[in-house]
């Protein structure tokens, strides 16, 4: 409980005028007796009625504060959350109400007022942007409560669990429905090349035309049907995608809003998406975390979902990435031939230890390495040169990049596809090389 303004004011102005009376009376100036009287009356009185105000207060009940939370929101997106606030106060009353917002969410218009009026339920809102993902509880409700007589102003603690999760910002695509996975992979720039040859898995029987291949021709459907009878291929449905997600240390940079491992989580759910459209099955399996995670190989819109909940609340480590413990496990689960996407920031210390892995693994499935490069790096390679620190910037920036580029030429040397890509193009590089894979029956 603290006095408000009203109750700091009078008392000003009662002791200021005492004060003044006061000082009047030291130099000698007449001052009537009966206004030492009225200002001591007048000061007694108010806090007499401070006491009885705060007595009152004190008895008055808390408001009840319903919270109407999403069950999930998007990193990055603002969302709205409406607070519900009954009461049963004979009287209108302003509050002021703030909500306590768990770390992590950056919020806006709070705190407000509010105005309370007898018999009906009142209601505002304030937005919420995820900064981070995860699971967050909201444990309790801030009212400022005032007196009757407007002394003074209590602060009242509304409990209210409330919990919800926020997920990689996959809304754009999952809630949009796309019309058209084609149209859609256009606006990103994915490229699809031509299949070389057919395709490898039968879809129907049709009447031969013109432009198809002779050996499509299925003699016998020809020889009962007495007229040309072509066999028509289309892409293998029942082919398997498994993501290799380094959770550790080297996925912790950050280059704009989004860490690289959130960009990480985007291209994979993006992916995943893309993959579950054209009928194969999207596992995942992390390492370099603190609590591994593996999903198996499905197909079905479903993944998706759990694919979600399996990843929303992953966060990357201080860990050094074990690819030959990574590589161990994943050779374990996975008997199945796959396309194995390993998600990483190579450096120096990890050159022979991802090449031994990706070999081990490459031996039952096909490997795709790809490589995040911190986009800071471009941009001090471009930026110009001027002075002695700028120069010695740009020399260190080529040198890395070249350094880098001759361990992803390593590894390619050796058969290895690898991708080396900025975060923000990870999405669009992964699905890019997906449909040309695919397209050419490579895996």
């Amino acid at each position: 409980m603290k006095p408000t303004r009203l109750l700091l004011t009078w008392l000003g102005v009662l002791l200021g005028l005492n004060i003044l009376m006061g000082a009047s009376a030291a130099l000698q100036f007449k001052v009537p007796a009966t206004l030492h009287s009225v200002a001591w009356g007048l000061l007694l009185a108010l806090l007499l009625l401070a006491m009885l105000d705060a007595a009152r207060l004190r008895r008055r009940p808390s408001a009840r504060v319903y919270r109407a939370l999403p069950g999930s929101l998007a990193l990055g997106r603002w969302e709205e959350i409406r607070l519900y606030v009954e009461h049963d106060y004979p009287q209108p009353l302003t509050v002021q109400v703030f909500d306590h917002v768990p770390d992590g969410l950056a919020v806006e218009n709070q705190p407000q007022f509010i105005q309370l009026r007898p018999g009906e339920r009142a209601q505002l809102g304030y937005r919420v942007r995820p900064l981070r993902r995860g699971h967050f509880h909201f444990s309790r409700c801030e009212l400022l409560l005032p007196s009757p007589l407007g002394l003074w102003s209590a602060r009242r603690w509304v409990v209210t669990h409330d919990e919800t999760r926020v997920y990689p910002d996959f809304a754009r695509l999952y809630g949009a429905q796309l019309r058209g996975v084609d149209n859609w992979l256009s606006q990103l720039g994915v490229r699809q090349h031509q299949r070389r040859g057919l395709g490898l898995e039968f879809h129907q029987l049709r009447e031969f035309r013109e432009g198809d291949s002779l050996r499509q021709i299925d003699w016998k459907a020809t020889a009962r049907q007495r007229t040309p009878i072509a066999r028509e291929y289309q892409d293998e449905r029942d082919q398997q995608i498994v993501f290799m997600l380094d959770c550790g240390q080297h996925m912790r940079s950050q280059d704009d809003e989004l860490p690289h491992f959130d960009h990480a989580l985007n291209a994979c759910l993006l992916l995943s998406y893309v993959a579950l459209r054209q009928g194969d099955a999207v596992g995942l399996c992390t390492f370099a975390s603190d609590q591994p995670r593996y999903l198996k190989p499905v197909k079905g819109s479903g993944q998706l979902n759990l694919l979600l909940n399996a990843v929303y609340d992953l966060q990357t480590t201080r860990k050094t990435a074990d690819y030959q413990a990574a590589a161990s496990q994943l050779l374990a689960r996975q008997k199945r031939r796959a396309l194995v996407i390993i998600v990483t920031n190579l450096r120096d210390e990890e050159d022979e230890a991802l090449m031994a892995a990706v070999q081990r693994i490459s031996r039952h499935h096909r490997v795709l390495v790809a490589s995040l490069r911190e986009e800071v790096l471009d941009q001090l390679r471009q930026a110009p040169v001027q002075t002695l620190p700028e120069a010695l910037a740009y020399c260190g920036t080529v040198d890395y990049l070249n350094t880098r580029n001759q361990r992803h030429d390593r590894l390619s040397a050796h058969g290895l596809s690898v991708l080396d890509t900025l975060p923000s193009a990870l999405g669009a590089g992964l699905v890019t090389r997906y449909l040309e894979w695919k397209k050419a029956g490579v895996f």
